[in-house]
Parts: C-alpha cells; structure tokens; sequence
C-alpha cells in the first residue's frame, strides 16, 4: 500500500532511510527553556520508529493549546553535528512557518538534548524504559466517506494511533498508551475522552506489505509501512 490508497501525504522524496538506531523508542520531554517561558508539566511523547514519528503534546493548563503531528524523519550531518529533521505529513496544529529540525547531542544512550535552529529553545529528551524492541507502522486504507485512513504505530510496549481530519477539527486524534495482551490502554490523547480508555487490539502481520487490523470491527487489511521484532 502507499501513501495515495491511505489519503496521507507523501513523505518527501529526500526523506532518506532509516534513521539511527540509537533514535528509536519512545522519548519523554523532560524540560523544554527558551527565552520566556520554561516548561517541566507538559506531557510530551515523541515516538521514533526507523523512518516514522508521532508527536503528542498536552499541557496541564485547559486553556493551552494540545500540539501533535506525524510524518517522517531524518537525520543529517552537518560538519561535527547532527540534524534531526521532522517531516511533517499530518499536523493537528496550522502549518509552520519554518522547517521542524534540531541540533541532536546524545548525553547518554538514554538522553538527547536539542536546540533550536530556527528559533531559540533547549530541549532534554529521556527515553522511555520498555519502547525499545519491536517497531510496527501500519496504514489503514482511506476510508469509504473519503477520510484518510487511521496510523497505528508502535514501539516496545507502546503505541500511537493517529486519525486525522481535514480541515482541522475535533475529530483529529493522536492518542498514546501502552500495548499488551491485545488491549491499547490510552494515557493521553488530542481528544480528552479517550484518556484512560482501554481498548481491545489485535495486529498480525500477513505478509511483507499486508497486515491485519482488528479495531473498532472485524479485522481488516491494512498496509505495513515498517513492521521489525527483535
């Protein structure tokens, strides 16, 4: 399947491959500073498979603004530095008006700090215990009221669905939680009422490009965007 038959855009052509392994999981922002604002509540998820990525962001404070998109990644050297570059394909928030990329230091395996090259911000990235492992991205066909199909993806024990919607509305979702035993139990989402839900989820894999999706309804063939286990 590509991206035309699931009604997402197409990731750009220079998108490159695989991004480094040391990338992969699931990544908690710990603490966002710029200029005027420094931030330690927001609940940020920032998923990374080998090309593809989910990011979720909630503020605690209701009258702030929910922040997610999707798309894929890529990973550049520049002289001594590393660029990190976030392709944007579907984005709850107006587009930007600037490139989403970064300047990436690894401190440990398990922390990267990022600062703004377009904008002044300091960024620290921990990873989550338990995201590393399998990696699966998988596109659902556009559906049949002409609505671009729905993106699960998952990595170790988490998953992240995205359902977007076109213009932007209440119905755009990005949720995050964990994925065990066949259930999907969210944490966090772009649509509060999903938030400490649990549902039922089943994924088997049918071929190199074909997998089988059970959710909401009777399993249904979905398109295999990248599907790796250990």
């Amino acid at each position: 399947m590509n991206n035309s038959t699931s009604g997402w855009p197409a990731p750009p052509k220079d998108g490159a491959g695989p991004v480094p392994a040391r990338y992969w999981g699931v990544w908690s922002r710990t603490l966002l500073e710029t200029p005027q604002t420094r931030d330690t509540s927001t609940l940020v998820r920032w998923m990374q498979l080998g090309q593809w990525h989910v990011d979720l962001r909630v503020p605690l404070a209701a009258d702030a603004p929910l922040q997610g998109f999707s798309g894929t990644t890529k990973v550049t050297q520049v002289a001594a530095q590393e660029m990190c570059t976030w392709q944007r394909l579907v984005d709850y928030q107006p587009p930007r008006a600037t490139v989403d990329e970064g300047w990436m230091v690894f401190k440990t395996p398990e922390q990267v700090v990022e600062t703004g090259i377009h904008g002044v911000y300091f960024e620290v990235w921990d990873r989550l215990p338990g995201s590393t492992g399998r990696r699966i991205a998988l596109a659902e066909p556009m559906r049949s009221d002409g609505t671009p199909g729905v993106r699960l993806f998952v990595s170790g024990d988490y998953l992240m669905r995205v359902r977007p919607v076109d213009p932007l509305g209440p119905g755009f979702e990005i949720s995050f939680g964990q994925f065990a035993d066949g259930k999907f139990s969210i944490e966090a989402s772009t649509i509060s009422e999903l938030t400490g839900t649990c549902t039922e989820l089943s994924l088997s894999r049918l071929s190199e490009s074909v997998a089988e999706v059970g959710m909401d309804s009777e399993p249904t063939p979905w398109g295999i965007l990248e599907w790796e286990e250990p």
